[in-house]
């Protein structure tokens, strides 16, 4: 029998620390290996399968839709285009949308789009923030490991403390095009921003002339309890970064461009694949099972309860749990590696978000006996011995 993983990884790029899993079906908040094994998904595909794995109206839109029309850039309309264009203004009060293909495309067009607009070239961004690897995102991104290697990046990015509103009071000058700012930090150790500074943040930028760019790449989509993050807060971006669940999984981004967005000059951006068909027609499928299913709702719901539960487990290395929605992090007094590995040989995978912190993603379709399934894990390995823990890749 043909050996799958060790195939990939003799043609990989490397980039990648691959856990000892071979994944081969999904099913809502389970997952399959070629063994047979059933795991608990944590990982959701890194946000991007808050709908579930195997979503029968995602894949009957996909399938139809590949016999009809696949490709057609955005020189030529396209039904499906618009009427997804209009869906997304409208769930975010927001008139105008660029659409894209990945988290980090949307982010570097609200780059390109908040200097043009602004004719200023400074961005502000928050220590712990990600972003995205190309390379205007990267500038924007905290973590050293992913900057250093590339260094020098994109000059006129500046960082200051997440939650610190005199920081960015004394780092938005009359230079800065836009501040952007996730209201949880998801990579960055899962910290929801609070209502003064996310609130302060966009009253700052409306003062001094500069945008505001929420990036919702992972918060959006029913992930933190509403449909956007931004809702809890009453917040109005001036420009929001989507992608992730947008299409149920399959890959696709969005910029949602606000009123303090000046008129954009023609040819100043482009995509290939943005607002394909093909995407868009998933789009609108996943859109309309968020909606049926009241993903938020039961994002809100599930994530209480999970929180809830993880508070209870009685080990002395829990530091803190925190979270929004089904976005929750478990913060350790040690290293957070050793024990992904012991859950995933429980059957629960999850992710990591720094060092130290045990990051649970879910599909927010998962009901609360998965959930118990992954608390029950949980106290279980944290109360093994870590000299036992074989590590993973963080």
């Amino acid at each position: 029998m043909m050996d799958y993983s060790a195939l990939e990884e003799a043609h990989s790029s490397g980039v990648y620390a691959k856990r000892p899993v071979m994944i081969v079906r999904g099913e809502g908040a389970l997952l399959w290996d070629d063994k047979g094994r059933e795991y608990v998904d944590c990982i959701g595909g890194q946000g991007a399968a808050n709908l579930g794995h195997g979503n029968p109206a995602v894949a009957a839109a996909l399938a139809a839709q590949a016999r009809e029309l696949i490709s057609c850039p955005e020189i030529l309309h396209n039904e499906l285009r618009a009427k997804l264009m209009d869906r997304l203004c409208e769930l975010t009060g927001l008139p105008r949308v660029y659409l894209c293909n990945s988290g980090t495309e949307a982010v570097e067009a609200a780059f390109k789009f908040a200097r043009v607009s602004t004719r200023r070239t400074e961005i502000v961004a928050a220590m712990r923030g990600f972003h995205g690897r190309t390379m205007g995102a990267l500038s924007a991104t905290w973590n050293k490991a992913y900057r250093e290697p590339f260094l020098p990046l994109v000059p006129g990015f500046r960082h200051v403390p997440y939650n610190n509103l005199e920081a960015l009071r004394q780092a938005v000058t009359d230079q800065t095009a836009a501040v952007i700012l996730e209201v949880v930090q998801g990579e960055g150790g899962v910290h929801p921003g609070s209502p003064e500074f996310l609130l302060g943040a966009q009253a700052l930028c409306q003062e001094r002339g500069a945008l505001l760019i929420v990036d919702e790449v992972q918060t959006g989509f029913g992930r933190t309890g509403k449909m956007f993050a931004c809702q809890h807060h009453g917040l109005q971006p001036d420009l929001l970064c989507v992608a992730k669940s947008i299409a149920g999984g399959v890959p696709m981004g969005a910029l949602l461009i606000g009123e303090r967005v000046g008129v954009l000059p023609g040819h100043i951006h482009g995509s290939t694949f943005g607002g394909n068909p093909l995407a868009c027609a998933a789009s609108l499928a996943a859109l309309s099972e968020m909606a049926r299913l009241d993903l938020p709702g039961r994002a809100a719901e599930s994530g209480a309860y999970l929180i809830a539960r993880l508070r209870e487990i009685p080990s002395p290395l829990v530091r803190d749990v925190r979270g929004l929605g089904l976005l929750v992090g478990m913060e350790l007094r040690s290293k957070a590696a050793p024990y992904l590995s012991a859950l995933m040989d429980r059957g629960v995978l999850a992710l990591n978000a720094g060092l130290n912190v045990l990051r649970f993603l879910p599909p927010l379709v998962i009901t609360h006996e998965q959930l118990d399934r992954v608390v029950e894990a949980v106290g279980a390995v944290l109360a093994e011995p870590v000299r036992e823990l074989a590590g993973v890749p963080e």
